[in-house]
């Protein structure tokens, strides 16, 4: 009987949807016979996804940024030096106990407030685990991101703790080895996957969609900053009036709840279909005719594989990633953009109006994208399984 290959996925979810969302569809295309996926998560709702065979996860205490480096319990009430302490035990004896042959952690290289240090150095030690960082694209703007990881010690961490490090974008669209003045001896243990798919839902035909009305899919993925983007779609129809296409709108589950009520109520007004969760966003992106976000990672891999157009509304704090991105995208023709300063009802139903009825470049461009990001990670685990002793 052949070996398992076991591999143990961290992703530290303080915020948001985006890591757990983007681990979960990593894992799911990475399973394959004899490998068994085990990942630890902070994430509060890891509960509400499905798990296939093969991908199980271990919960550890949820935490919340409150600002910087300052973070508290999400849900127990104890010091957050316990809670990280409990976290950090969790992390080391759940990576000593699986015996992982892969080690792969989502952005952050020494994970939440250092925790996953010690099991870094325990499998640098016992030399039986390989160590991937995974990088989405585009960190932040170069000068934040080269005096945050020369403050903090990251450029060392990447040398002498990493085996490999994959970076879920393409280089010719933004090159984190120039921009962020990364040198050789870590650069040259980089691979850029490309972007990462995501499942991809069919599209109802248009003879059956209701009122056969253009949809536009209106989403803040974790949606604890999303309620300006939303304030300014909903006066955008209140000011307007009847549109010719309809809305779905779903705020996400870390919202606040008073901004969540003050949507829901004016949504109602409106005939705007609302949802707080979505459990299968990629319904609503199949058959979306444009989709109106933020500049998230994941969000974008989820419209672009369901080749859809999307109107980005970047924010610009804590960090200038998602303007970044859609700047990228725009240069590249993939979708188009409206800075967060800019935001408001005039401009934003401009874009939606030109984005509806003339968007044939950009369907274009859509169409002409390839994914990449799996077949990339699929033959890098299977060189480390042919390399497993």
């Amino acid at each position: 009987m052949d070996k398992t290959f076991n591999v143990l996925m961290y992703s530290h979810d303080t915020y948001g949807l985006g890591h757990i969302r983007r681990t979960m569809a990593i894992a799911s295309q990475l399973k394959c016979k004899g490998v068994n996926i085990l990942i630890l998560t902070g994430s509060p709702i890891v509960g509400r996804f499905e798990f296939p065979e093969q991908i199980d996860f271990v919960r550890i205490p949820g935490m919340i940024k409150k600002s910087n480096d300052i973070y508290v319990p999400h849900s127990i009430k104890i010091d957050p030096v316990h809670a990280m302490s409990i976290r950090q035990s969790i992390i080391d004896a759940t990576a000593k106990s699986f015996q992982p042959d892969l080690f792969i952690v989502d952005k952050a290289p020494r994970g939440l407030k250092h925790e996953i240090m010690p099991t870094l150095q325990w499998m640098k030690q016992s030399g039986k685990t390989r160590t991937i960082l995974g990088l989405r694209d585009i960190m932040d703007d170069a000068e934040s991101t080269i005096r945050d990881w020369t403050e903090k010690g990251i450029y060392d961490v990447l040398d002498n703790l990493y085996s490999e490090i994959w970076v879920y974008g393409h280089q010719n669209y933004y090159d984190p080895i120039k921009e962020y003045k990364i040198p050789e001896s870590i650069s040259k243990k980089m691979v850029f996957t490309g972007y990462i798919p995501r499942k991809v839902h069919s599209r109802t035909s248009p003879e059956k969609r209701k009122n056969g009305k253009k949809l536009v899919v209106i989403t803040a993925g974790g949606g604890g900053d999303g309620y300006p983007m939303m304030d300014a779609y909903l006066k955008a129809l209140e000011k307007y009036g009847p549109q010719n296409f309809r809305t779905v709108m779903v705020t996400g589950p870390f919202m606040s709840k008073d901004q969540r009520l003050d949507l829901s109520a004016r949504a109602k007004k409106l005939s705007v279909t609302f949802y707080h969760f979505y459990r299968r966003m990629e319904k609503l992106f199949s058959n979306a005719d444009l989709v109106v976000c933020m500049g998230g990672y994941n969000t974008f891999c989820e419209i672009l594989s369901h080749k859809q157009v999307a109107l980005i509304v970047p924010r610009e704090t804590p960090r200038l990633e998602q303007t970044i991105r859609a700047k990228v995208l725009k240069e590249q023709n993939l979708a188009d953009y409206i800075p967060w300063h800019q935001l408001g009802p005039d401009m934003i139903m401009e874009k939606i109006d030109n984005l509806l009825n003339n968007s044939k470049s950009i369907k274009d461009a859509i169409q002409n994208f390839k994914f990449t990001g799996l077949d990339v990670m699929h033959q890098r685990v299977g060189h480390f399984k042919e390399n497993c002793k």
